[in-house]
C-alpha cells in the first residue's frame, strides 16, 4: 500500500507540544491505520501559534514518517516488543537466573508504567519518567540501576531489530542521587565457618564446606560430579539453577579449583556414607538427583542454627520445654549460600593473598568484581591497620611535634595512643 506524504498537525496538549498524523502500527499481530501523536517540545511561548523551532521539528519528524524508514510490522507497543522478542531473546542468550531477573523487572515494575507506550516514540523522558516513579517506592539505587539496564537493553534490541531509531532514550536519565543506599552483603569469618561445621550434620557440612572452602557459586555446588574431582582439584563443567543443567557462568569459571587438605578429608568421609561412588552428582537428595541447596538450607541449616540459649535445643525440638525460647547468639546466623563465597575473598585477603590471586581462585572475568563485592572488611581489620602504621612509627624512632610545635622524638620501641 502506497502512503500518502503527510505534513501533520501541531497540538498543544499541557504544557507540551505535539504533532499528530496517521500511521499503519502493528496492534496485535495486525497492521492498522491509527491516529499518533509526536512529543516535540516544551511550550516555552504564550499564544496558540507554535514558535519557529517546534514548526522545524515538526518537519523534520514528519519527514522520517513519511520516508517509511519503520516498516508498519514494526511499528508496535513496547509491551508487545518485550513479550515477542526481547524476553524470548534473553531467553536464549542468558543464563536461566539471569533471564528471571530481567522478567521480574519487566513484571514487577516497568510493565505497569511502559506496556501500552509505542516503542518508535518513546523519548528520554518517559524513561526518566519511569525511574522517578519507581524509585518513589524507596527502592534501593542498585535496583533502580538494574531497571534502567533493563530499559536500555530493551531499546538497544529494538535499534538492532529496526523497531527503534534514534537515541537510547535510557541513556540521559538519571537515577535519583537520594535513593536508598544498597545494604550491606555478608561474608562469613572463619570463626563462624569453624561454629558452623561443627554444628551441622554430614551431608550440609559437606556442602556447606565446598562453599566456604572454594568459594563456588550455588548453582556449581549442585552441579558438581565425583568425575570433576581428581589429583587435588575440583573441575566445574556445569551449573544447575532450578532444575536446568547450564555452562559455568564465565569462561575462567571452568578453571580447576584446589582443594584444601581439610576439605579433602571431609569430602571423602561424604564419598564414604554415599556408599563410595566414583562417577555422578557429588550431593545428591532421597532419590538419587543433584541437591537442593535451598531445602537442605531450609530443612536443615537454618533449625540447626537456631539454637536455645539455654538447652542448646533447636527452635523446631523446643515446643516442650519447660522454658522460654531465646536464641543463643554465639552461633552464627544463616545469611546464605553466597555469603560463604564472599566469605572465601574476605578471609584469604585478611591472610596477606593479593586481589589478583583471589580473582583466580573465585574464578572472576576481571579483578574489579573481586575488589568490590567479594572482599570485606571488618573494624578489627581498620583497628589492626591503623595499629600497625601506629608500631612502625614508633619503631622508627620518627620525630614527632607535640602541640606546640616542639619536636618530640619518639624513642625505637616506644609505644603510642592513637587518640
Amino acid at each position: 500500500m502506497r502512503n500518502r506524504k503527510q505534513h501533520g498537525m501541531i497540538i498543544r496538549i499541557g504544557d507540551r507540544w505535539y504533532v499528530r498524523y496517521w500511521e499503519r502500527r502493528n496492534v496485535s499481530g495486525k497492521v492498522e491505520r491509527k491516529r499518533a501523536t509526536h512529543p516535540l517540545g516544551p511550550v516555552t511561548t504564550r499564544g496558540k501559534r507554535p514558535p519557529a523551532d517546534i514548526v522545524v521539528e515538526a518537519e523534520r519528524y514528519m519527514a522520517t514518517v513519511n520516508s517509511g524508514s519503520i516498516p508498519a510490522e514494526r511499528i508496535v507497543r513496547i509491551g508487545d516488543f518485550v513479550e515477542r522478542v526481547y524476553l524470548p531473546w534473553i531467553d536464549q542468550h542468558k543464563r536461566p537466573s539471569t533471564a528471571k531477573g530481567y522478567r521480574d523487572i519487566w513484571q514487577d515494575h516497568l510493565k505497569p508504567l511502559a506496556e501500552k507506550v509505542w516503542l518508535r516514540d518513546t523519548r528520554t523522558f518517559h524513561v526518566q519518567g519511569w525511574l522517578d516513579h519507581i524509585g518513589a517506592g524507596n527502592l534501593s539505587r542498585n535496583t533502580l540501576k538494574h531497571v534502567k539496564s533493563v530499559v536500555s537493553g530493551i531499546f538497544t534490541l529494538a535499534k538492532q531489530q529496526d523497531y527503534f531509531q534514534g537515541e537510547n532514550p535510557a541513556r540521559d536519565t538519571a537515577i535519583n542521587p537520594r535513593a536508598a543506599e544498597p545494604q550491606e552483603t555478608y561474608a562469613y569469618s572463619l570463626d563462624e565457618i569453624k561454629t558452623m561445621l561443627a554444628l551441622l550434620p554430614e551431608s550440609a557440612a559437606a556442602a556447606f564446606a565446598v562453599a566456604a572452602f572454594m568459594g563456588l557459586r550455588h548453582g556449581e555446588i549442585q552441579g558438581l560430579l565425583w568425575e570433576n574431582y581428581r589429583d587435588g582439584e575440583m573441575y566445574v563443567s556445569r551449573s544447575i539453577w532450578n532444575g536446568r543443567v547450564t555452562d559455568p557462568k564465565t569462561r575462567k569459571g571452568r578453571a580447576p579449583v584446589p582443594v584444601i587438605r581439610q576439605l579433602a578429608d571431609r569430602l571423602e568421609m561424604h564419598r564414604l556414607r554415599s556408599g563410595n561412588p566414583q562417577t555422578g552428582p557429588i550431593f545428591i537428595n532421597a532419590v538419587g538427583k543433584p541437591m537442593c541447596l535451598n531445602n537442605i538450607a531450609k530443612r536443615v541449616i537454618i533449625p540447626a542454627l537456631n539454637r536455645c540459649e539455654a538447652c542448646k535445643k533447636a527452635e523446631s525440638a523446643h515446643q516442650k520445654a519447660e522454658h522460654e525460647y531465646k536464641r543463643d547468639n554465639t552461633i552464627p546466623e544463616w545469611h546464605g549460600w553466597h555469603a560463604a563465597r564472599r566469605g572465601l575473598g574476605s578471609n584469604l585477603y585478611r591472610l596477606g593473598v593479593p586481589e589478583m590471586v583471589i580473582q583466580r581462585i573465585l574464578r572472576h572475568a576481571n579483578v574489579s568484581t573481586t575488589a568490590t563485592y567479594y572482599i570485606k572488611t571488618a573494624a578489627d581489620d581498620v583497628r589492626n591497620a591503623m595499629t600497625k602504621l601506629e608500631n612502625r612509627i614508633a619503631e622508627s624512632g620518627q620525630v614527632l611535634t607535640d602541640t606546640v610545635g616542639t619536636p618530640n622524638a619518639q624513642a625505637p620501641g616506644g609505644t603510642g595512643t592513637i587518640q
